[in-house]
C-alpha cells in the first residue's frame, strides 16, 4: 500500500480513479481530465498536492545556508512572504529537484519540494545545513491544496475571515502570508492564477468540502500535467534530473551567477559548462495527427554539416509530451542539439510524424501564445 494524504478518504467518496504517484496513492481524474483541465483554464479548479514536502528551516544563518544551497539567490527576497523558484544542485550541476522557497523571517525560511525526491532532498538539505546549525523540520501535521483558475481567488476569499481576506486579495504573485490557520501562497503549476494553500491535516477534509461548495471543481494529477505542460512548466525526472543541468533544461533564468562571489553548490562546474552548452529544451508543435510522449526520438538537420550532406541528421528527445485540450494539438517539451531550424522530425510508432519548434509556455493565463 502506498502513501495516503489527508484527503485520501475524500477522493475515494468523490469516485476518484487512484494510481501510484511517486509512491503516494493520488487521484488521476475524477470522471474526466480534459473536462478537469478545462475548469481551471475557465472557471476554478483544486488539486490535492498534499504528497508535496513542506519544510520548514530555521536558524541566524538559514539564509546564508540557503544562499550556499540553491542555484538561485534567495538574497534577493526582502520582504516576508516573497517566494523564489530555484533548482537544488549537486555539485556537477545536475538537478537534485526543483522547488519554491518563501522567505518568512531572518531566522524561518519556508522550502515546498517534490514529492518523488522529497527523501533525496531532505537528506541533501540536512547534510548541507549542521554546517550552518540550521534546523529542518519536515511538517507532517499539515496539507496542501492548489486553487487554480481564472476564477480561483475569488471563490476561495469567502472561507477566510474578513481581515485575512483583504490580506489573501492583497497578495502579490508568487507571495505567500501565515493567516493563521493557514499559509497562503499566490502561486501555482497550471500557468493560472490561484492560490496553494498549506493548512493543518485535520482541517483538510472539512476545507476541501467548503471550496467545492463555492463551485471549485476537484481536479486529478492528469489534468495538473496537461496544465503544466501548456504553461511550458518543468517536471523533475523527466524535463529535469541528476542528469541534466538547468542551462539545458530551459532553466538557465532560475541561475544567480551574480553576485560573482557567492559560492553555490554546483556553481564552478555549471559556469564551465555554460561556456560550451550543446543542447537545449524546446517546445514542440506537433503538424500531423498523433500524439508527442516522453521518450521520444526527435531527429533534424545539422546545419552546421557539410552542405553537400543531405543526410547529416542531429537527434534529441521529447521530456514531455501530451494532447493539448486548450490547444486541441499534440505539444511537448523536447531537449535538442542548439540549432536554428524551424522543423523536426519525431518518431511515432515507427513512423516521422513533423512538428514545428517553438518558444514555450503554450498557454497562459487562459491565452494561447503560440501560433496554431
Amino acid at each position: 500500500m502506498g502513501l495516503k494524504t489527508a484527503l485520501y478518504d475524500t477522493h475515494v467518496l468523490l469516485g476518484a480513479k487512484i494510481v501510484d504517484f511517486g509512491g503516494w496513492e493520488m487521484p488521476l481524474h475524477y470522471g474526466s481530465q480534459i473536462e478537469e483541465h478545462h475548469a481551471v483554464r475557465r472557471d476554478a479548479g483544486m488539486f490535492d498536492v498534499s504528497h508535496m514536502g513542506v519544510v520548514d528551516l530555521r536558524g541566524d544563518r538559514v539564509r546564508e545556508f540557503l544562499r550556499n544551497l540553491l542555484a538561485n539567490d534567495v538574497g534577493r527576497l526582502k520582504i516576508p512572504g516573497k517566494a523564489l523558484y530555484s533548482c537544488m544542485l549537486l555539485p556537477n550541476g545536475g538537478v537534485i529537484d526543483d522547488l519554491i522557497v518563501y522567505f518568512m523571517s531572518e531566522t524561518w525560511f519556508r522550502v515546498v519540494v517534490n514529492a518523488g525526491s522529497r527523501d533525496k532532498d531532505l537528506a541533501w538539505i540536512r547534510r548541507h545545513a549542521a554546517a550552518f546549525t540550521v534546523s529542518v523540520t519536515e511538517r507532517h501535521d499539515l496539507a496542501m491544496m492548489a486553487v487554480q483558475g481564472p476564477n480561483a481567488r475569488e471563490k476561495t476569499l469567502p472561507l477566510l475571515a474578513p481581515a485575512q481576506r483583504t490580506a489573501a486579495r492583497d497578495l502579490a504573485p508568487f507571495c505567500g502570508a501565515a493567516l493563521d490557520p493557514w499559509f497562503i501562497a499566490r502561486t501555482g503549476y497550471t500557468g493560472e492564477d490561484g492560490f496553494e494553500i498549506v493548512l493543518p491535516a485535520h482541517d483538510a477534509a472539512k476545507t476541501w468540502n467548503a471550496l467545492r461548495a463555492q463551485g471549485i471543481a476537484p481536479a486529478g494529477l492528469g489534468a495538473r500535467d496537461t496544465l503544466r505542460l501548456e504553461a511550458g512548466m518543468n517536471l523533475y525526472g523527466n524535463d529535469m534530473d541528476e542528469d541534466h543541468h538547468p542551462l539545458e533544461s530551459g532553466l538557465a533564468w532560475t541561475v544567480a551567477f551574480e553576485p560573482g562571489n557567492r559560492d553555490f553548490l554546483g556553481r564552478q562546474d555549471l559556469e564551465n559548462l555554460q561556456r560550451g552548452v550543446g543542447h537545449e529544451l524546446v517546445g514542440l508543435l506537433l503538424e500531423e495527427r498523433g500524439v508527442l510522449r516522453s521518450h521520444q526520438k526527435v531527429l533534424m538537420s545539422d546545419t552546421a554539416a557539410n552542405a553537400d550532406d543531405s543526410t547529416a541528421l542531429l537527434s534529441g528527445e521529447v521530456t514531455s509530451g501530451t494532447f493539448s485540450p486548450t490547444l486541441n494539438r499534440s505539444i511537448a517539451l523536447a531537449r535538442v542539439p542548439r540549432t536554428t531550424v524551424s522543423k523536426v522530425q519525431v518518431e511515432i510508432r515507427g513512423k516521422l510524424h513533423t512538428a514545428s519548434i517553438v518558444k514555450p509556455p503554450f498557454v497562459r493565463y487562459g491565452k494561447i501564445l503560440i501560433p496554431v
